[in-house]
């Protein structure tokens, strides 16, 4: 299964191409186009239990597409938003990402959510983190340009909390606030990430948050002069 990404990093294309007999897992929404000879299926997967897990407590969609290649073909992805798209190949392996930055990912691989306790709760991510986990091809996208840090064994790095993308299963985190109260009230960054390596952490350079903020005080409102 080859694959390009193209348009980067504001708006990412990513084009799949698939040999007879292959497949491709997808979020629902996330297909630009296929060709001829490629068959979609959709599906609860993972039951409808599963499927609820990932919608309700991950921010995803309760329904996902499969493309099967009947013949060889391409299948094309992008995300709803301005960003980009980046590949990450998981041998054997855990990923966590964050809501809304799952795009695809080979069927071979198990997509779940993870619980990630009390200090998620206090995050942008909510409680739970989705769990991409074995061997195959993934595919993340974010809101503006990814931003790809290494992280070796022992090694500290802070992180917003509305700029994360995903990070390796190897690290470490806890949810902080940013200073004392009165930085965490009045700085604009209130709550952090601070990961612990070894492992790879994926951010973005745009938080949705930070844009809602600068957008709705904007908007015009019912009573609003005319």
């Amino acid at each position: 299964m080859d694959h390009t990404i193209e348009y980067r990093p504001s708006f990412a294309l990513l084009t799949v191409s698939l040999d007879q007999g292959e497949s491709i897992r997808s979020e629902a929404g996330a297909m630009v186009s296929y060709a001829d000879g490629i068959d979609i299926e959709t599906t609860a997967r993972g039951g409808i239990f599963g499927s609820l897990k990932r919608s309700v407590l991950g921010g995803e969609s309760f329904f996902q597409n499969t493309f099967n290649a009947r013949e060889a073909g391409e299948v094309s992805f992008a995300p709803p938003l301005p960003g980009d798209i980046v590949h990450h190949s998981l041998d054997d392996e855990t990923m966590y990402v964050q809501s809304g930055s799952y795009l695809a990912s080979a069927v071979d691989l198990d997509l779940d959510t993870s619980f990630g306790g009390a200090k998620t709760f206090f995050g942008s991510e909510g409680l739970f983190l989705l769990k991409l986990e074995g061997t195959g091809d993934s595919f993340l996208s974010s809101y503006g340009a990814i931003h790809e840090v290494e992280l070796t064994e022992g090694e500290r790095y802070t992180v917003d909390t509305g700029h994360i993308v995903a990070f390796d299963g190897t690290t470490d985190f806890t949810v902080e606030r940013v200073g004392g109260l009165k930085s965490t009230l009045f700085s604009g960054e209130g709550l952090v990430c601070t990961f612990t390596g070894p492992g790879t952490v994926w951010l973005q350079s745009r938080s949705m948050d930070s844009f809602l903020s600068w957008l709705i005080p904007k908007l015009p409102t019912t009573n609003s002069p005319q």
